[in-house]
């Protein structure tokens, strides 16, 4: 095995990780990051299509961003985090645009700032109308190539991380072409993105297997509220095979008005909230799951947006219609919920410190306080952004002792089948709506799963292995965590606990070792408070 030291490591090169690398730049820390996608760049950022939400306008305000995310979060996100985050979000944004992001702007000059659900003013900046996430990684990419002290190291599996005297010390990697290789590190990033190839139906790129949980619960950190995962109302639905990512329909659509409809072409929303085809995204995805589970059919009619806009506003939406043989000129095209974003994630603190010495987290795969148990829209980038920036603040502030002990190549186990049990069991029993029952059962299959792995040795296979090792350890600790949660909030619906109970409007955590104890399923007592 190879062995090299390196003053930090990146895992992860989404927004999130790209945008840390860089503040750890600004900070005299030089970085590696690392990928296992073969292309520098990976996860779920480049897919964003909605945008960026920031207090930009003239008329908002902070304050104001902080209502309406602690509106959208049902009780559990972090007031003071959420103040941290708005508040420091407007700096961010102001400082991305001076390093050559290209929002979309207006005639003259001003930023032109859209609307999305459970949002009260528009406040949204997008490129290239919504191909907001591609624009945004272009930018730090570019930004990244003409700053010396970061080295982008693609190809690349994350395989654990190596913990010693209590703290990590770096990470186990393995690289197609190179082999095995250990980085010792002091200061180790999580930025893996979430968890969405777990289930079958996702707008998530298929190397969101839930790295960042699997391997901080290995190292023994601790994991918060993932039972909260963020399923988006309206993926195109265009016959995709499981594991398939399903084209995204942005929200920022129906914000300039694309409408439902139902079977007959009625539009349905309004009838179901307030906001109508605005409300929150977990109310309108469980409405569009109801009609669909009666064998209903339910589309989105872009036909007032295309009419008034033109393909050229949304030219992603539009592309990936025609792609699947569909005209959203002519009809409503199909759509349907898809595992979107994951609210829960390693246990980060506001400078994005985890349990664990030596590790930090931000974007996705940290679990910050500020969407609590339903994530407000766009407020993902922004969330990465900042916390990216603080987190290499503090690496930079913190006194990294290292003592690295020798590591050893963990054995390879076969992989057959492996993720598509894993995806087939979340997409029936820990959707977007769930029951006791159907939890249990999962339980029992992910806990088969996990013991059931065959022997192999071939080490072309590790990046497989890596994947479904990992989902299988990520979807034990959400099931655990959705069985536990004996009520419904947010993004985590229940049959048989259809209401939000007082004694749970708290924040979840677990650690791996409670796959073992399973203590308090019943009624969802934890033994880890936050």
């Amino acid at each position: 095995m190879q062995r090299r030291r390196v003053p930090a490591v990146v895992i992860g090169s989404g927004a999130a990780g790209l945008a840390c690398a860089l503040a750890l730049a600004e900070t005299g820390t030089p970085c590696l990051v690392i990928s296992k996608t073969p292309a520098a760049a990976g996860g779920s950022s480049l897919l964003s299509q909605g945008g960026i939400a920031a207090a930009l306008g003239v008329d908002d305000s902070p304050t104001r961003h902080g209502d309406d995310t602690v509106r959208a979060g049902a009780g559990l996100a972090d007031v003071r985090r959420v103040a941290g985050l708005v508040r420091d979000g407007v700096d961010a944004m102001t400082d991305l645009l001076a390093a050559g992001f290209p929002a979309d702007r207006g005639a003259g000059g001003e930023l032109a700032l859209g609307r999305e659900g459970a949002h009260s003013t528009a406040r949204i900046v997008h490129a290239g109308g919504d191909r907001t996430g591609e624009a945004l990684v272009a930018t730090l990419l570019e930004n990244v190539a003409r700053t010396p002290s970061i080295e982008v190291m693609a190809g690349t599996v994350a395989v654990d991380l190596v913990v010693a005297y209590g703290r990590v010390a770096g990470v186990l990697t393995h690289n197609e072409n190179d082999g095995w290789l250990l980085l010792e590190s002091a200061a180790v990033v999580l930025a893996t993105g979430g968890t969405g190839a777990l289930w079958a139906v996702t707008t998530n790129p298929a190397e969101a297997t839930g790295d960042g949980v699997a391997l901080a619960a290995r190292a023994g950190a601790t994991l918060g509220d993932l039972e909260f995962m963020q399923f988006h109302p309206t993926a195109l639905d265009a016959g995709m095979a499981g594991g398939t990512r399903a084209p995204l329909l942005t929200e920022a659509l129906r914000g300039a008005g694309a409408r439902l409809v139902d079977g007959k072409g009625v539009a349905f929303m309004a009838d179901e909230h307030s906001l109508g085809d605005l409300a929150p995204r977990d109310q309108v995805a469980r409405a569009i799951w109801r009609r669909r589970a009666a064998g209903e059919r339910v589309g989105l009619d872009l036909g007032p947006v295309l009419a008034t806009a033109g393909a050229g506003a949304f030219p992603t939406a539009v592309a990936a219609c025609r792609a699947a043989g569909l005209d959203p000129f002519a009809a409503p095209v199909p759509v349907t919920p898809a595992a979107h974003y994951h609210m829960g994630g390693v246990v980060a603190d506001a400078a994005g410190r985890t349990t664990v010495a030596g590790l930090w987290a931000c974007g996705e795969a940290a679990n910050t306080g500020v969407h609590g148990a339903n994530r407000l829209a766009s407020n993902s980038l922004l969330e990465a952004l900042v916390w990216a920036r603080r987190v290499a603040a503090d690496i930079a502030a913190v006194a990294l002792p290292l003592r690295v002990p020798r590591a050893a190549v963990p054995p390879i186990a076969g992989t057959d089948g492996i993720a598509e049990a894993v995806r087939e069991t979340m997409a029936r029993y820990v959707g977007i709506v769930r029951d006791g029952a159907g939890l249990a059962t999962a339980a029992g299959v992910l806990d088969d799963l996990s013991a059931g792995r065959r022997a192999s040795t071939t080490a072309g296979n590790v990046r497989r292995w890596s994947d479904a090792r990992n989902m299988v350890l990520a979807a034990r600790l959400i099931t655990l965590a959705a069985l536990r949660r004996a009520e419904s909030r947010g993004a985590h619906y229940r049959q048989d606990f259809p209401s939000q109970r007082r004694e749970w409007a708290r924040s979840q955590v677990l650690i791996s070792e409670d796959l073992d104890r399973r203590r308090g399923v019943d009624e969802g007592v934890c033994s880890h408070p936050w």
